[in-house]
């Protein structure tokens, strides 16, 4: 039987992205994306919140841990993955269902001012080269 493991997620990151490295000089980026979901019951508008952690890999975190902080807007397009383990404490067995992002596309809207006012805001890229200018024929805004 055939099987398909694919999520997209739309949302908000909660937190700032966590970026570390494998020994190897992978970059593992962890980060947790809050899904709003508005409703109506009973005549009453209501909203739930759905909160998922995010695991990328490779150039994909270091560019969501390079240009994105809590309050970014994400797509994020991925895969379910349950990780389980046994609690050092209880002894337990534990698990936890996250997804693991193959793409993400960095969306638009209001940005989340920083808490500490000397925070400073990740830095923007910068293109190297300019358009080439448009003919003075051509009616088009160049972006």
């Amino acid at each position: 039987m055939a099987s398909l493991n694919k999520v997209l997620l739309v949302g908000n990151l909660t937190r700032d992205p966590e970026v570390r490295y494998t020994p190897k000089g992978t970059a593992v980026g962890e980060c947790g994306l809050a899904i709003n979901e508005a409703y109506t019951q009973d005549g009453e508008k209501r909203e739930r919140v759905t909160f998922v952690d995010v695991t990328l890999w490779g150039k994909t975190a270091e560019n969501v841990g390079q240009y994105c902080h809590k309050g970014t807007a994400l797509l994020v397009e991925g895969r379910l993955q349950l990780d389980q383990w046994d609690d050092k404490e209880s002894g337990q067995k534990r698990s936890k269902l996250k997804v693991v992002g193959d793409r993400v596309q960095f969306l638009g809207g209001k940005t989340v001012e920083r808490e500490a006012e000397n925070t400073t805001p990740p830095a923007r890229h910068t293109p190297t080269s300019t358009p080439p200018a448009p003919a003075a024929d051509d009616d088009r805004v160049p972006f």
